[in-house]
């Protein structure tokens, strides 16, 4: 079981850069591909991007790649999105998720642990 908190979200300006974490509880974070994700109102969920469990490998939707970052610290047991150059599109909830074994990291139904989101506001 693992359980995920993600903080570092609020309302910023257009252009400003943000930095969210995610918080996991549990012995074996380090065995799990993480992926950040969002959802806004009225919307799908979205992949925005994701890490394999050793941090070898990084992977982004179009719409943020050049301008986001997922890194991880597995002796902090936290992944981290660095979110430069926001745009009001990227206003949404923002989701951690932990993924245990081998589905496709982009693919939110093959995630086993969400969290309960963070929310981030762009204004123009």
């Amino acid at each position: 079981q693992v359980q995920l908190v993600e903080s570092g979200g609020g309302l910023v300006q257009a252009g400003d850069s943000l930095r969210l974490s995610c918080a996991a509880s549990g012995r074996t974070f380090r065995r799990y591909s993480m992926g950040w994700f969002r959802q806004a109102p009225g919307k799908e969920r979205d992949w925005v991007a994701a890490i394999t469990w050793s941090g070898s490998a990084t992977y982004y939707a179009d719409s943020v790649k050049g301008r986001f970052t997922i890194s991880r610290d597995n002796a902090k047991n936290t992944v981290y999105l660095q979110m430069n150059s926001l745009k009001p599109e990227d206003t949404a909830v923002y989701y951690c998720a932990a993924q245990k074994s081998g589905g496709g990291l982009d693919y939110r139904d093959d995630y086993d642990y969400w969290g309960q989101g963070t929310q981030v506001t762009v204004a123009s």
